[in-house]
């Protein structure tokens, strides 16, 4: 019997890749460190309340769809996505309230009333961010990486349309003029770990997935995704190995031969998908050699996208303006991110988002309360901010910034846990913390963005955040299928005959 696929890592990625390379009829064994799947993706249950600890935020839907399709299995046997309305609430720092709906005539009446005149400019914000999905998306979000052959598709009038040359918040200044709109468009930016003032006008498209395609809950929680994802897996007959953490990945030359555990035994492998961020594989997980360790120096020295800062508080007492999703704004968006991007350091005056997921499921805390999933944008790990000697005054400044917006909490918190970046680094081995890997606020990001089959180890393969199409848990999705059909194919043209 011919040796497994082995996938490193039990992340949406990783899962993603081990079901598509199952359902093609692949043998497959998944080996996971932790003692539960997920990766990023994670859940925390105590004292009566239940929190999700990673993404809070799931939009194209499509791309689970397509996942279950390929398996031949319908979605909703697994896990239930419901439309969220309002997609969030923003609390703007002069008292305005805003609720960010997907419906375009609400959105105007809204805009209409805080911001008169810019009605027109949001709809044709949404028109030209649906023309870049339109643009992009064939070679950059749901195709594999993008090729001088695949540029070469597409006319190059349509590029300039892209909007590649100017950054995220030049392009929405085009748009709008009012200063809550601006920050509500450019905030997009951090969901793949960036910069409105730095990233390229491009990553406007993230806006149109949202904007125009809507939120999803999965009812439960939004470790649902996981535990369905980990389900169908093992129906498809996955291996799947919690507490297996991989030291080494075993190569005879510069091929692929197997794993090595961290507790000594070796796994035969004849092909391997790391859902492991690029930057540790090479740091941590290869042997040596002179060609390897140039690309590992390469990896580091790219720029990281942002971290996190994360509580997760258990809170007695209901709060009835507060939606699932909320966003408290910053009084500087500028200074904050050139806090994070240029000082490396925690903004003193932090964008802070609070997702309750009790709105939805009662049952996540007990009656009476809320369970509060607070997180703050953070610089990726270095010298520059010490968390083991901040992490208790940081807490405290971002509980004190929320009193401060009439939401004072501190006396009736009945639970609590917090994840810094250096926790985030240890549980998911994201390297420096950096939830998005490489950093987006370059127009070469994505060209510069390791490729979904390793070109110098045979047989190895990448899925995740770190590697192409980028971060995000619908597009980590689409990673772990680009690696499972680049590794079918390599084991098609090697097969005899």
């Amino acid at each position: 019997m011919a040796d497994p696929v082995v996938v490193i890592g039990g992340g949406i990625g990783g899962l993603s890749a081990a079901i598509r390379l199952a359902a093609a009829g692949q043998r497959v064994t998944l080996l996971e460190k932790n003692a539960q799947v997920g990766g990023k993706m994670s859940q925390i249950s105590a004292d009566g309340f239940r929190w999700d600890t990673g993404p809070s935020v799931i939009t194209m839907r499509h791309v689970f769809d397509d996942l279950f399709a390929a398996a031949g299995r319908p979605m909703d046997d697994y896990f239930t996505l419901l439309p969220v309305d309002p997609l969030t609430r923003y609390f703007y720092p002069d008292g305005v309230t805003l609720d960010a709906r997907r419906d375009v005539e609400q959105m105007r009446a809204q805009i209409a009333q805080i911001a008169p005149g810019d009605e027109a400019g949001y709809a044709k914000y949404l028109d030209y961010a649906a023309q870049i999905h339109r643009i992009t998306g064939p070679v950059f979000i749901y195709d594999r990486p993008p090729t001088l052959r695949s540029f070469a598709r597409v006319p190059v009038w349509d590029w300039l349309k892209a909007d590649p040359f100017r950054t995220m918040q030049q392009a929405i200044e085009g748009f709008v003029g009012s200063p809550h709109l601006r920050q509500l468009l450019g905030r997009f930016a951090t969901y793949v770990g960036g910069s409105p003032y730095l990233a390229p006008a491009t990553l406007n498209v993230i806006a149109h997935v949202e904007l125009n395609g809507g939120i999803w809950y999965p009812r439960g929680g939004i470790y649902r995704i996981a535990a369905g994802l980990e389900r169908l897996a093992r129906e498809l007959g996955v291996n799947l190995c919690p507490d297996a953490a991989v030291d080494q990945i075993v190569l005879a030359g510069s091929s692929v031969r197997g794993v090595r555990l961290a507790d000594g035994t070796t796994i035969a492998a004849r092909q391997v998908i790391a859902n492991v961020d690029v930057t540790t594989v090479y740091d941590r997980l290869l042997p040596e050699a002179p060609a390897r360790t140039r690309r590992k120096r390469r990896l580091m020295a790219c720029k990281p996208s942002c971290s996190g800062f994360i509580l997760m508080l258990g809170v007695r007492g209901t709060h009835p303006d507060l939606a699932h999703h909320n966003i408290f704004f910053s009084s500087d968006y500028a200074a904050e991110f050139d806090a994070i991007f240029r000082r490396g350091v925690p903004a003193d005056d932090p964008t802070i988002y609070l997702a309750i997921t009790a709105k939805t499921d009662p049952d996540h805390a007990p009656p009476g309360h809320e369970n509060w999933f607070i997180l703050v944008n953070a610089p990726a790990l270095s010298s520059a901010y010490r968390w083991a000697q901040q992490a208790d005054r940081y807490r405290d400044l971002i509980l004190d910034r929320l009193a401060a917006r009439r939401y004072d909490v501190l006396d009736r918190i009945v639970s609590e846990y917090r994840l810094t970046p250096v926790d985030l680094q240890a549980m998911s081995g994201a390297w420096r913390g950096a939830l998005y890997g490489p950093s987006p606020n370059s127009r070469w990001t994505t060209f510069r963005r390791p490729h979904n089959r390793a070109r110098d180890v045979g047989g190895l393969y990448f899925a995740g955040g770190t590697t192409h199409p980028g971060g995000g848990v619908p597009m980590v999705a689409l990673s772990g299928k680009v690696a499972a059909e680049l590794a079918l194919e390599d084991s098609r043209s090697r097969a005899p005959g």
